[in-house]
């Protein structure tokens, strides 16, 4: 009778939190990671930036040029976010490669070269952190668009997130180029190239 309704009515309340908990902590994982893989992508960021500051003196010294990556001395009083810093840190890249290209005496210095060295190994680490964080990023996306985790997303208002590179991966644009099979890597490297060109 009635002890049977309670009975009933309660397990179904048990039920409901226990999803509800379930998807409040997969959402607080996928948070918990996308902060860690911002922090070291800030992390690769800023060791970027060092590594090009220490280049400057070099370049100064084996070349006629006075005027050498100007723009990083700017970085550091900007408030940039984590996607502004390294569009403009890949500017400097740019810029540094074509000394290294124009001056062969500093091919020929070994200090040079080792920050050579290290800026393509932090390039090739700074590419995993964006596929990682996008991946992220897009499972947390998929959470909060997906029911019935979609309530939880509500009830906490966890917003739909950016990806890497500072836009919305679902604006036409980018949406035609996934629906030609591009993946999200390669539209964040695109947009990256075009907004140096710039």
């Amino acid at each position: 009778g009635i002890f049977t309704v309670i009975l009933i009515i309660l397990i179904i309340i048990g039920v409901v939190l226990l999803w509800g908990c379930t998807c409040y902590n997969k959402f607080q994982e996928l948070i918990i990671r996308a902060n860690a893989a911002e922090a070291n992508i800030d992390s690769t960021l800023r060791k970027r930036y060092d590594l090009l500051s220490r280049s400057i003196n070099i370049i100064k010294e084996n070349t006629k040029e006075t005027e050498v990556l100007n723009n990083i001395s700017n970085l550091r009083s900007k408030k940039l976010s984590n996607f502004d810093f390294d569009r403009k840190l890949y500017d400097c890249i740019n810029e540094f490669n074509g000394y290294k290209e124009h001056y062969s005496n500093l091919r020929d210095n070994d200090e040079f070269m080792k920050i050579d060295l290290s800026i393509r190994e932090s390039e090739v680490e700074m590419s995993a952190l964006r596929k990682y964080y996008n991946d992220v990023i897009t499972d947390y996306n998929k959470a909060t668009h997906s029911f019935p985790s979609i309530l939880v997303a509500l009830i906490f208002r966890y917003k739909k997130k950016f990806y890497y590179d500072g836009k919305n991966m679902d604006d036409e644009i980018t949406q035609c180029l996934k629906e030609l099979g591009y993946t999200n890597k390669t539209i964040t490297k695109a947009l990256i190239a075009i907004d140096s060109s710039k």
